[in-house]
């Protein structure tokens, strides 16, 4: 649905992480794992974790082939088996919209990460103006029905993505969000007008 544009979007988030070799990274609700194999190729993170709720996507993740060394733990974003100020970075691939209570999600990266260490996410978003986002919704509403019919004869298959965004607070709820969790440096980049974005915030230094 992205025209494949998605994979640019991946890129420029993993950059603006600002992932050094010293660093460990946590890739949250991970998925396949997309993000932790971009980092993993990075030039030498001390450590990469691919976390995730599922464990059958996670298994998916590590049967790519050409997978590099990457470690993967099963849990739940709303209590993350870290230690306080563990993590250099945290990297959400259209994850944020999906957590139950993103509030105490947030909170719960925070407390993981190193003074300075970043949060930064990729998520769909809300396109200016008004009536831009309407249509935006519905082309969602057709597109996720004819993708589902099409890949698993089943229209219900990707409808979660269009009614989780009509909850969504969206990038400048989440910049709001994260500024209240006690990030600094927070913003957000728009990409697609707004379609899509990418949030980001630094714990305190």
């Amino acid at each position: 649905m992205s025209a494949g544009r998605h994979r640019a979007w991946k890129r420029l988030a993993v950059d603006l992480a600002g992932i050094e070799p010293h660093h460990v990274v946590l890739d949250l609700a991970a998925g396949t794992g997309d993000f932790a194999i971009r980092a993993a190729k990075q030039d030498g993170p001390r450590l990469v974790i691919a976390a995730d709720l599922t464990w059958e996507m996670m298994a998916a993740g590590k049967a790519r082939s050409g997978a590099p060394d990457v470690q993967w733990v099963q849990c739940d974003a709303t209590y993350l088996p870290f230690s306080d100020g563990s993590v250099d970075r945290v990297l959400v691939g259209y994850g944020l919209r999906n957590f139950p209570d993103l509030n105490r999600c947030i909170g719960e990266i925070r407390r993981c990460l190193v003074p300075g260490g970043r949060l930064v996410s990729l998520d769909f978003g809300r396109a200016e103006p008004q009536w831009l986002h309407r249509w935006y919704l519905r082309y969602l509403d057709l597109s996720t029905s004819a993708a589902g019919r099409v890949l698993h004869g089943d229209v219900e298959s990707y409808r979660y993505i269009p009614e989780s965004l009509r909850q969504y607070p969206a990038q400048r709820g989440v910049t709001e969000m994260m500024q209240r969790n006690g990030f600094v440096r927070c913003g957000h980049i728009d990409l697609v007008f707004g379609a899509m974005a990418i949030n980001f915030g630094q714990a305190p230094g």
